[in-house]
């Protein structure tokens, strides 16, 4: 298998780990672990390791007096509201079996701990089950903490996000501003290039060191050997993180394979977040269709389509939203790798292909028409499969990305989206004159914007 195999598997194999203690186990997760579940298997993955239930990770909720079991799945630190909230939850139950699992690394507990000498074991671990047991109620009851990386989120069978740090972002001028604010004159950085690992806000520190470490964990289980490449302050500083932690070293003597891996600081690449360039289809989903609520990585589908309801202000929020993470059909993940990695005319034909062969597999009545592609024509080949629960959920997953294509080509910003993508393309073909001109802005203006620009 190659590297690359190896390291989308990665994610799935994480969650396994999970799926081996949640059997008749409450679930606690919060959201930024539950987005990364959310692209490996769902919350059906959970039940069917076992869990027998799932739930936010909230102070306000708990387990059922039949419910001894409980396994909390964390993104953040054990310390400080997290710590607060899982007390809350075993104070308003009646467990004998408590399991929390936290993204974070040992180590890096150790560093939000002050802890800077090397300690055998991993001691802050070991203190929290002692704290479990203890609100509990009972020291001989079991408690166990563990490290599991789950942040990864395989959105495809080539692109691997990681949902958890979403808001990490580059410094700015004003951050170098207020870290020279508490420096010496005379220690101060004159920009953000000069700035190290400790000279960076704790909480910064601390982020930065929970990326190396799910990264190293990675590249441990793949048994990689990574040659780091960076663009930016920010980026050098993770790559010199990763290079420097604490088992990275022993690995790369042993690593099997090789990978380069490129950062690159957002602040970097701002024409390509605030661009309209690309002919993607799912560029234009993730761009015109709502968020998931609780996500960064997916949008909510309309699903109204696929009832016998009449639209109605009171029946516009009872139906849960579909998404684009489709992972129990093969058509449906074939036909996301084709919209995600083909040109939007192409994933648009492949939509109405398979929304075709699906209703002709079922032997659903649909008016077959040629030519260009349309939202009401594929409404049209969505709406036969409500006659059956049992088709519904035979082919639930390319109904959902169905109409996400429908809604997007029918959105009424998409026009607009698609007036911008022409205009950068005339501002790349442009050639401006010589600067010396006095009327060089005014040429390249009328060469470029439209009439009403001009006079306004």
């Amino acid at each position: 298998m190659s590297p690359s195999g190896k390291l989308t598997e990665f994610p799935l194999q994480t969650w396994e780990k999970v799926f081996s203690k949640v059997k008749k186990a409450v679930v606690f997760m919060d959201d930024k672990c539950a987005e990364a579940l959310h692209w490996s298997g769902g919350a059906a993955s959970l039940f069917e390791a076992g869990a027998k239930n799932l739930k936010p990770f909230s102070s306000f909720e708990a387990c059922r007096a039949d419910e001894p079991k409980a396994v909390f799945v964390v993104s953040t630190l054990l310390k400080g509201r997290t710590v607060d909230i899982i007390k809350d939850i075993i104070s308003l139950s009646r467990l004998q079996y408590c399991v929390a699992i936290t993204t974070v690394a040992h180590s890096v507990h150790l560093v939000a701990n002050n802890v800077t000498d090397e300690m055998d074991g991993n001691p802050v671990f070991e203190q929290f089950e002692e704290k479990l047991c203890e609100w509990m109620g009972n020291m001989n009851y079991t408690a166990e903490v563990m490290y599991v990386p789950v942040v990864f989120a395989p959105v495809s069978q080539q692109l691997i996000l990681t949902p958890p740090f979403a808001h990490l972002f580059p410094l700015l001028s004003p951050d170098l501003d207020c870290i020279n604010a508490k420096r010496p004159e005379k220690k101060r950085f004159g920009s953000l290039a000069d700035l190290d690992m400790n000279s960076l806000p704790a909480k910064l520190q601390i982020e930065i060191k929970h990326l190396s470490s799910a990264l190293n964990s990675m590249f441990e289980t793949t048994r990689t050997r990574e040659e780091s490449f960076a663009v930016g302050p920010m980026s050098r500083t993770i790559a010199g993180e990763l290079a420097n932690h604490p088992q990275a070293k022993n690995r790369r003597k042993t690593a099997q394979n090789k990978a380069s891996i490129i950062f690159i600081d957002r602040t970097m690449d701002l024409t390509g977040a605030v661009g309209h360039h690309g002919d993607n289809l799912v560029d234009k989903i993730l761009t015109v269709l709502k968020p998931l609520p609780g996500h960064v990585t997916d949008v909510q589908v309309d699903m109204f389509e696929l009832t016998t309801l009449q639209p109605s202000p009171q029946t516009q929020n009872i139906l849960a939203p579909g998404c684009l993470a489709q992972s129990e059909s093969s058509a449906a993940r074939s036909l996301w790798e084709a919209m995600l990695t083909s040109k939007q005319k192409e994933g648009v034909l492949e939509v109405r292909r398979q929304l075709v062969e699906a209703a002709s597999k079922e032997k659903l009545p649909i008016k077959m028409s040629m030519g260009r592609v349309t939202p009401a024509q594929l409404c049209s080949y969505v709406k036969p499969f409500r006659s059956s629960r049992g088709v519904l959920e035979n082919h639930c997953g390319v109904l959902q990305l169905g109409l996400a294509t429908a809604q997007t080509l029918g959105h009424p910003s998409l026009p607009r989206w698609d007036a911008c993508l022409a205009f950068e393309r005339l501002l790349l073909q442009v050639k401006a004159p010589p600067i010396h001109k006095p009327e060089s802005i005014q040429n390249v203006c009328s060469n470029i914007l439209p009439t009403t620009c001009q006079r306004s």
